[in-house]
């Protein structure tokens, strides 16, 4: 077989697919093969938790299907990793990482699952995840969970795998799957996409579907598109879009939907493009190596014909600090899920979970689980604590009206340019969508990225912008998977 799965992309596998060169079920055997060699053997990247025991039956069905009813569409036949706090009604698990849900079975396929399985994919497996998205202690480093290990960065081990979508973003930069699926609340797509060297794309809250995924907050959460281009993360948001009405904050999505995200993808999207660099305050903890890979980056921007507003400050950067509504949203969202899981279901409560993790400290309470204990006892659950509520409404105030809002307008831009993930406090409290793209590496050979925000359901720009930096400088080399640095 003469198809090279490294780096391939959508179209390419597709084509191949088409023409007879490869099946469905043959590139499953060919993930998997990468799989026992790098993830679970060699560097042991551990960045796939667990396998679909049916994923080459359903690819084989699937190449049944190509040949005597005809493909779906451009995911029919493509194999997808879910993060571990997606919901699929099959034989595999749904844990967030965590030990206590280690025997957790969802009853039914999160909303986007099921769009996913519609559209052809094979959902291969589950991603490896930082524990309960990185809420269940303090000092846990990225990438870990008591139920699946540490996530490896393969381009240096000693630089951190990113925010709680790790596993999500490695197995694609490592190539054992072809895309995957992430969620974010505050830079868990953005910052794993940033440091494993691959496109993110952090929808607005409301783009997506959130039921059936394991909850953080109710106001911030999103689920989103992990891919190694531009394109094949578009293809996959296509994929998973769809109104459900049991998700309240895809209400305000009405009219401001496309049905295909993909008529954006144009590679003169800079030209004309207004870019505001918000340099006040988010470039503080940029080293020099890594300030200079962005303005570089920028130099690329204006080349490509984009006017860069620079700095185009926001005035609110300062002023936003600690906030509660994480806190006191996840025991009320948390609670709500597990008593949806059926009456087999072994934690119905976060009080639960935290009982389970003090009966088994060895296995469970490497790092502690502080915020867990936090989360149930200084939350009523009810969310009527003043300080939450309060809080709740300074987010809004202070991160979209007079925060990016306010500079958009100001400034007449039609995105924001963040260094790496370091916007996403800001766009993440207001809800607002973000790509990232590679744009460079260290002499260490850490990747480093760069950020696209714009305001509530404006992704075609993002993805305008996004793709034109991505095709006019193809910056993503693949990690070699022989040795760390």
């Amino acid at each position: 077989m003469s198809f090279e799965i490294v780096e391939a992309t959508i179209p390419e596998i597709q084509a191949a697919l088409e023409a007879g060169e490869i099946t469905s079920k043959q590139l499953v055997l060919m993930y998997y093969e990468r799989i026992a060699d790098h993830d679970k053997n060699g560097l042991t990247i551990n960045s796939v938790l667990e396998i679909n025991p049916d994923a080459l039956f359903i690819a084989e069905s699937l190449d049944v299907e190509r040949a005597t009813k005809g493909s779906r569409g451009l995911l029919h036949g493509i194999p997808v990793l879910l993060k571990d706090n997606i919901n699929t009604g099959d034989k595999m698990h749904t844990s967030a990482g965590s030990l206590a849900l280690a025997n957790s079975f969802a009853e039914e396929d999160a909303f986007i699952v099921t769009k996913l399985r519609e559209a052809g994919t094979i959902i291969m497996g589950k991603a490896n995840m930082t524990e309960f998205a990185n809420f269940m202690t303090n000092g846990m480093p990225s990438g870990y969970s008591s139920r699946g290990g540490q996530v490896l960065n393969p381009y240096n081990i000693s630089t951190p795998t990113g925010g709680s979508s790790a596993g999500s973003a490695v197995a694609v930069t490592c190539n054992f799957c072809t895309v995957s699926v992430g969620t974010e609340t505050s830079g868990s797509i953005l910052n794993p996409g940033n440091l494993g060297s691959i496109i993110g794309i952090k929808p607005t809250v409301g783009l997506l579907s959130r039921s059936g995924i394991l909850p953080l907050s109710n106001t911030q959460d999103t689920a989103g598109p992990m891919a190694r281009t531009v394109r094949d993360a578009v293809l996959l948001l296509n994929a998973m879009l769809g109104n459900d009405n049991h998700d309240a904050a895809m209400g305000t999505n009405v009219g401001k939907i496309h049905e295909d995200y993909t008529v954006f993808l144009d590679e003169n999207g800079l030209q004309g493009a207004r870019i505001g660099i918000p340099r006040d305050y988010y470039f503080e903890e940029l080293t020099e190596e890594q300030l200079a890979l962005f303005n570089a980056s920028v130099d690329r921007m204006r080349e490509l014909g984009a006017t860069i507003i620079d700095p185009a400050d926001i005035k609110t950067a300062r002023e936003i600090s600690y906030s509660s509504v994480v806190l006191n949203e996840f025991k009320t969202a948390l609670n709500v899920y597990l008593s949806r899981l059926g009456p087999g279901a072994p934690m119905r409560t976060l009080k639960d979970i935290i009982d389970f993790n003090h009966a088994h400290p060895v296995e469970t309470l490497r790092y502690g689980q502080a915020t867990l204990i936090d989360a149930e006892y200084t939350s009523s659950g009810t969310q009527t604590e003043p300080k939450y509520l309060r809080h709740r409404a300074t987010d809004l105030k202070l991160c979209k009206e007079e925060g990016i809002d306010a500079t958009m307008k100001e400034y007449n831009l039609d995105a924001l340019l963040f260094p790496a993930d370091f916007g996403a406090r800001i766009t993440s409290r207001a809800g607002y969508p973000s790509i990232v793209v590679p744009s460079g590496y260290t002499s260490a050979g850490a990747p480093f990225g760069v950020t696209f925000s714009a305001k509530a359901y404006q992704e075609p720009t993002l993805i305008r912008l996004a793709y034109a930096y991505e095709q006019n400088y193809k910056v993503r080399k693949a990690p070699s998977l022989k040795s760390f640095i």
